[in-house]
């Protein structure tokens, strides 16, 4: 599990540190307190920088990276990078540096440039005269580096990444590299779920993944929390309004009709289908949910929480999850008391202190103070 975060120059988080989280955390706060950033720079950590992510990350944001010979693409793909830091600059010198790591730095200041961090920044490289790179990053040099540079080629620009186990450059003119930045490493473990994710197209290979295992059963038991009949679930193809072939999910219910489209149900019960499956598929790594109340009346949010909690600690996931709702945050305290898991779950509320974004933490029993005198936490 990440224990601890320290983030720095990272969008909105500057200079930011978490002192502690827990096996299921909830993270509120007032808007543009970063936390949709602090989902994503814990995202990047949990990866090692892994390029996919960092790609899907500036996607969704609306900044696209280039791969082909178009017309200004360094230019664009240095803006689109840039859109990373927090005061979006071209060419970064090492102090601005985005720097991620599962350090407390008020402790362990020793481990700043640890294998704990990960690092990310936009550098000028030179590559080894006559020769390609075999691997994005081994020939390739940064100019910071005390080396001489008659036999080298010409200056590039590049996007740097860095963990304990590999320095990737990947150029701005590259074309889209297939990396991972660990060495047989799979994010297939790390399941982000974002605030429009009600059905997404990949749940029905993550439905497959389960297929003929106990997990199925935990997923029923979740859908049950809205429609108690419900018996089986599947992924039927079907055409699109486009004219292509997609998978959608259909349930049986006891003693009624099968093959009842899930869609036609409402959005909460895709809702619980999109974060059970993507938690069952996180065993050992890591669930990433914002905006948890998305689609999800009050009534249910309690018994959801419940099941979150118990599958997490079954199968050693982590879960961060943002919301802006009381209920939420209500149902959140009322399950971790309930089922008897205080350990287990801790609030971290996000708020401006000046231009600096700091974290209040909430265990257990101070979150259940601060419901029960209705103290403001959102």
């Amino acid at each position: 599990m990440i224990q601890h975060l320290h983030v720095r120059n990272f969008k909105n988080l500057h200079h930011f540190q978490v002192n502690h989280f827990s096996r299921v955390n909830l993270i509120t706060g007032k808007n543009n307190t970063g936390k949709s950033s602090l989902l994503e720079a814990l995202t990047i950590y949990a990866s090692g920088g892994d390029f996919v992510i960092l790609e899907q990350i500036l996607n969704e944001r609306g900044e696209f990276l280039r791969f082909s010979s178009t017309e200004n693409v360094e230019e664009k793909n240095i803006k689109a990078y840039s859109s990373l830091f927090t005061r979006q600059f071209g060419i970064a010198a090492s102090e601005q540096s985005i720097v991620i790591g599962d350090i407390n730095t008020e402790h362990d200041a020793s481990l700043y440039h640890s294998e704990k961090v990960v690092t990310l920044r936009i550098v000028r490289y030179i590559e080894r005269a006559g020769e390609t790179p075999s691997e994005y990053g081994r020939k390739r040099i940064v100019l910071e580096e005390n080396i001489d540079e008659t036999s080298l080629s010409a200056v590039r620009v590049g996007f740097e990444i860095k963990n304990s186990e590999i320095r990737t450059i990947v150029g701005m003119s590259d074309g889209r590299p297939s990396i991972h930045t660990r060495k047989g490493f799979s994010t297939d473990n790390i399941q982000c779920i974002k605030p429009r994710n009600i059905d997404r197209d990949i749940n029905g290979k993550l439905w497959d993944k389960i297929t003929l295992t106990e997990r199925e059963d935990d997923v029923i038991g979740a859908l049950k929390i809205i429609e108690p009949r419900t018996t089986r679930i599947a992924f039927i193809e079907e055409d699109s309004s486009i004219g292509e072939r997609t998978r959608m999910p259909v349930i049986k219910l006891a003693n009624g009709p099968s093959n009842i489209p899930l869609k036609s149900m409402g959005d909460g019960i895709n809702r619980i289908l999109t974060i059970i499956l993507a938690l069952v598929n996180a065993e050992n790594g890591y669930l990433l949910i914002d905006e948890f109340e998305n689609g999800l009346h009050h009534s249910v949010q309690k018994q959801l929480w419940e099941i979150i909690f118990k599958l997490a600690n079954k199968l050693n996931v982590q879960v961060f999850a943002t919301t802006h709702s009381e209920d939420c945050i209500r149902g959140f305290e009322a399950s971790m008391r309930e089922i008897g898991v205080p350990d287990q779950g801790k609030l971290i509320r996000l708020e401006l202190s000046g231009d600096k974004i700091i974290e209040v933490e909430f265990d257990a029993q101070e979150l259940k103070i601060a419901t029960e005198q209705e103290i403001e936490i959102r």
